[in-house]
């Protein structure tokens, strides 16, 4: 009796244990380029090609000519994102939208994409000027 209830706790649980993360994920980040958002609305980057699973950090800053709105919901949601950094202060956010720039200024994003998919990003308002993008989650 005992032997068949453990075969059906293991058929059961098996998949799910096997498909837990192990060790720290937030550990050492892989650095992506930066991101620049500039006043003659260009952006340094538009594609970034991720693994699900992999914890990234990514600086994503603005040379203060315009104010923007980054917008990335679907990877904000699709993410696990463990901080924001602004001027060496951390946010612990669960639930991010956006990022806006009223001023130059960086910030720090550290964050593991928990879905594959293509997750787009652009500037509020000026996405069909160019200033948009898309990350790759495989």
């Amino acid at each position: 009796m005992h032997q068949k209830l453990a075969v059906v706790v293991l058929a059961l649980f098996g998949g799910t244990l096997s498909a837990m993360a192990e060790g720290n994920l937030a550990s050492r980040p892989i650095d992506l380029p930066d991101l620049m958002l500039k006043g003659d609305l260009s952006m340094s980057a538009t594609e970034y090609v991720l693994e699900t699973g992999k914890y990234y950090r990514i600086n994503i800053s603005s040379d203060g000519q315009e104010e923007f709105a980054w917008m990335a919901p679907e990877l904000f949601r699709n993410s696990w994102v463990n901080q924001i950094v602004v001027n060496e202060l951390e946010v612990k956010a669960y639930g991010v939208y956006s990022l806006e720039f009223d001023a130059e200024g960086t910030f720090e994003l550290t964050f593991v994409p928990i879905r594959p998919g293509r997750y787009d990003f652009w500037v509020d308002g000026y996405e069909t000027r160019g200033m948009k993008g898309a990350f790759m989650v495989n």
